[in-house]
């Protein structure tokens, strides 16, 4: 990856050029809450409707008690949804775009996309949409939304999806026939903050079909429903702002928040309505009162006028555009979203019981708005900020990389940013439920998520996508803070300590997995994720922030001893862990009860251990170089690392005893099933879950060893006296280049066999990088008959035809970036070691050998050719979608999907996981330096 000393510190723009520092000194002095920077931001929810938290079901079928077809009419408890929005970070007060094209039967006021039990392959967000632009303070944000002229396909893609099997591909909105003829209206949308609480707006609506069209757009503003609960009842209001300004304006009123105007261009017609559940039409019950959530849409799109209050006042609000539009032409609706009146005091925000910083005072010098021009200059703040955006990512964004690549990592950044949401889950509310409403079934007590009454979040946090994934995922987040660290380092370490924070993590030391399942297990990374976040930060601001990795250390050892002490159920240092992220990648659900009595010995469980050991130890021999009382621990996990390694491997144990992980004949690790009554059995499935024990590596510098004497001395006290583990350690007397001592799981003569086999195209290597399953296994499934049921693995390239984790991802064959991108530094570190005289054949069977960095770089630019146009001018992971590979309108708008076909590219999953597939942003940083040797902190 970086190597250190090599690549200076972003250059911030020439000597008085203010836009190239405006945006570092928001991201720099962001963290001090009187500035507010971050106040406002794409914190909106795409979809939260079909989520656990507004589940209260007594089966815990979530996505059948809140539907798509009810979100429009229920107020929810937990969050906030809409279209391509902003809101500030409780989400209190929420804005969003809303749209009708004359031919819908509803507002399009949200995203759609079918159910998992609607999808053939699992949920599916049936829309097109992308985030183009984001800073990291969210000063400027743009994105754009597709919007078909015909009537949206609800009832046929919900149809064709449930008839098509596992076996058929997705049915997409594009099959459907909705974009025939370009009858489609292109919708930018782009926020600047000319302040902090000043948010200049602006819609460039295009008529892309051949004949004229109306589109009603109705930007709407609501606040986010913590009445209706029985434990707030302070009803916040949104008003008509009358003759205040020359302009319609809509005035909401907040106790938090103070006084917020909405002011539009136009002078549109004002709607108003109250974010309260429409009973009747949900439960066949009486309404709390004549104006309801899907008031505005009743009034617009029915043209039921009694459903919107003449009295212009409620809690959500719209102001309605009409816009006839000629074939081709573009128009431009402006808005301005501002502060006027400081707010009374500093409550807690309604609703939110968790703990969150408290307000700051209010900020002393708020915008005034000039009678005269309410609207202020909305152009002019677009433009200063995007000029800032531009200056912001000019140095961040891989100069000598190309064009195109640049394009790609500016808007794998913008996906970062915009997937950044605030997350509610108060799980004791959520369990025993409500005074307000009716009391929640008795199993829910015992049910999902029973055994985490300590969680408790109303936190904006990076979440994995915002439609398919509204909710964090544990070992998502910790890889969506490597390309976060890039731009936003400030932010990228407190999402890593927010996961340890007493709110988040378990007494037990355990982290909270995702909202479905908070108790599952997810591979152990956060250490390697606080290890590399620290690095980067250090490489960019010139200086370490040692407290940081501290502070993080202490909270992460609760969590390798709940891994000791819970997934290794003989003591002999062979893990489990369940599917540990890799869903259906095994013979059976590892997460469910095996199909006979037993336990499983995980190859991956094992070697994310010994990779876990070894990014401590590294911390602990970072922090050492200051403080020596770490250097105790760090022997701790040098002896710890080697006991892993040695179980692994089989080396240590009596042969009686020996669990096979490492299968001589193949020459690969697989996982083994221990029987109770005896006897095991090897699973012999060539996947990613035989490649993970190369991840476990690690080098030592000989100024490091120099540098703590107690550590080297006990090192070599541990090695004399246990000759068996130390053969694990590579050449301990004969370092590598420049005198480095390799740490790994696998190394030498295993570590060849493993990568022969990883660049064998016939089996791991794509021209798109490593598969997740061997094809070797197209020709020779593997089956396995045991405890009277049969099971199988094929190889899948694309989407999984199995329903095992809900079939929604598939790690039976596809690539996926997270594993891929920890392949390429396990190779760089290897090579640190080993230099540029070891090479292995790559591809296998080419006759081309290439250095351990070289194997690197060539995977990466695999990766990264996903999203870049090849010599024909198409992008692999737009697959055989002409309409984004060609149309002017969609060809440099890039979807970052969740993982791709291993044969063709195309993206797969779902479809804006600018999570852990913008680490492609970093992979075009590194290859655009040339060959790196190492990850940055390695020498």
């Amino acid at each position: 990856m970086d190597r250190p000393g090599e690549e200076p510190a972003p250059d911030d723009g020439a000597p008085g050029d203010g836009t190239a520092t405006a945006e570092l000194e928001r991201v720099r002095t962001s963290a001090d809450p009187a500035t507010r920077w971050r106040r406002w931001g794409a914190y909106l929810s795409e979809r939260q409707w079909g989520t656990v938290r507004e589940d209260y079901s007594p089966d815990g079928r979530a996505w059948d008690y809140l539907p798509h077809d009810h979100a429009r009419s229920r107020a929810y408890r937990w969050g906030e949804d809409g279209l391509l929005g902003i809101c500030d970070d409780q989400a209190l007060l929420c804005f969003s775009l809303a749209l009708w094209n004359g031919a819908d039967p509803i507002l399009k006021e949200r995203l759609f996309g079918v159910s998992g039990p609607e999808g053939n392959h699992g949920e599916d967000v049936k829309e097109l949409y992308w985030y183009l632009d984001a800073t990291p303070t969210h000063s400027y944000l743009r994105a754009a939304y597709a919007y078909p002229q015909r009537a949206y396909p609800y009832a046929e893609l919900v149809a064709e999806s449930r008839r098509r099997t596992k076996a058929d591909p997705e049915f997409e909105l594009v099959d459907s026939g909705a974009f025939d003829e370009d009858r489609f209206f292109d919708v930018v949308v782009e926020y600047a903050k000319d302040a902090a609480e000043d948010i200049a707006i602006r819609y460039t609506v295009t008529n892309r079909g051949p004949e004229p069209a109306t589109l009603h757009l109705l930007p709407t503003l609501w606040f986010r429903n913590t009445w209706a609960w029985g434990r707030h009842r302070a009803r916040p209001t949104i008003h008509d702002g009358g003759t205040t300004w020359s302009a319609a304006s809509l005035i909401a009123e907040h106790p938090r928040l103070g006084r917020m105007a909405l002011i539009a261009d136009d002078r549109p017609e004002l709607l108003f309505t109250d974010n309260e559940t429409n009973a009747e039409r949900l439960y066949g019950a009486p309404n709390p009162g004549p104006y309801l959530k899907d008031g505005i849409g009743a009034a617009v799109v029915d043209g039921r006028r009694e459903a919107v209050n003449p009295a212009a006042v409620g809690s959500k609000a719209a102001a309605h555009h009409v816009l006839d539009l000629a074939a081709g032409e573009t128009r431009t609706v402006r808005l301005r979203f501002v502060s006027v009146d400081p707010p009374e005091a500093p409550a807690g925000p309604p609703g939110a019981s968790a703990a969150p910083e408290p307000l700051a005072p209010a900020a002393p010098h708020r915008p005034v708005v000039d009678p005269e021009r309410p609207l202020g200059d909305v152009d002019a703040v677009i433009a200063r900020r995007r000029a800032e955006a531009d200056a912001f990512y000019a140095p961040r964004c891989a100069p000598d990389a190309g064009e195109d690549a640049r394009l790609v990592q500016r808007q794998a950044f913008a996906g970062l940013i915009w997937c950044q949401q605030w997350y509610h889950y108060d799980v004791p509310e959520w369990l025993d439920g409500d005074p307000g409403q009716p009391t929640p079934p008795p199993d829910r007590r015992t049910g999902r998520n029973a055994r985490w009454r300590h969680m408790n979040s109303a936190d904006v946090m990076s979440m994995p996508d915002s439609w398919e994934y509204p909710w964090f995922a544990a070992w998502d987040l910790a890889f969506h803070c490597v390309p976060l660290a890039q731009i936003d380092p400030e932010f990228a370490k407190s999402q890593l300590i927010l996961l340890t924070r007493e709110w988040f993590m378990h007494p037990s030391g355990q982290l909270p997995a995702y909202e479905w399942a908070l108790g599952d297990v997810n591979p152990p990374v956060h250490a390697w994720a606080a290890r590399r976040v620290y690095q980067i930060d250090a490489r960019i601001n010139g200086r370490a922030d040692r407290s940081f990795l501290e502070r993080i250390f202490h909270k992460l050892l609760l969590n390798f001893t709940w891994w000791v002490n819970r997934k290794d159920v003989d003591g002999n240092n062979i893990f489990q862990g369940g599917f540990l992220g890799l869903d259906n990648v095994g013979v059976f659900d590892r997460s469910a009860p095996l199909p006979v009595p037993g336990h499983l010995g995980q190859a991956d469980g094992t070697a994310w251990m010994g990779m876990y050991c070894l990014n401590m130890l590294a911390i602990a021999l970072e922090l050492a170089r200051e403080d020596p009382v770490y250097e105790d621990v760090a022997t701790k996990f040098f002896e710890h690392f080697l006991s892993i390694a040695g179980a692994l491997n089989g080396v240590g144990l009596e042969d009686e005893e020996r669990t096979p992980l490492w299968d001589p004949d193949d020459e690969f690790f697989y996982d083994v099933l221990h029987v109770d009554s005896g006897g095991f059995v090897p699973l012999k499935v060539r996947s990613l879950v035989g490649l993970i024990p190369i991840l476990g590596v690690e080098t030592l510098e000989e100024a490091s060893l120099d540098a703590l004497p107690d550590f080297r001395r006990r090192l070599r006290w541990f090695l004399a006296h246990r000759p068996d583990l130390a053969s694990l350690v590579a050449s301990w007397e004969e370092p590598g280049v420049g005198r480095r001592r390799l740490l790994a799981l696998v190394h030498g003569h295993r570590l060849k066999r493993l990568l022969s086999r990883m660049l064998d195209p016939d089996e791991f290597l794509s021209d798109h990088g490593v598969r997740s399953l061997s094809r070797f296994h197209r020709d020779h499934p593997f089956v396995l008959e045991l405890g009277g049921a049969t099971s199988r693995v094929d190889y899948d390239p694309a989407e999984s035809r199995t329903g095992i984790f809900g079939g929604n991802s598939n790690w039976r064959g596809p690539v996926w970036f997270p594993i891929n991108y920890l392949l390429i530094e396990a190779l760089q570190r290897l090579h640190h070691y080993y230099g540029p005289e070891f090479t292995v054949e790559c591809p296998t069977g080419s006759g081309t050998f290439l250095s351990l960095a070289g194997v690197a770089d060539d995977l990466s630019h695999r990766l990264e050719n996903l999203f870049l146009r090849d010599a024909s001018g198409r992008r692999p992971a737009f697959g055989a979608v002409d309409l984004l590979q060609d149309d002017d309108a969609f060809r440099d708008r890039v979807l970052f999907n969740e993982y791709f076909d291993a044969e063709t590219g195309a993206g797969l999953g779902a479809s804006h996981q600018t999570g852990w597939t913008a680490l492609v942003a970093k992979l075009i940083e590194q290859t655009s330096w040339g060959t790196m040797m190492a990850p940055e902190g390695d020498g």
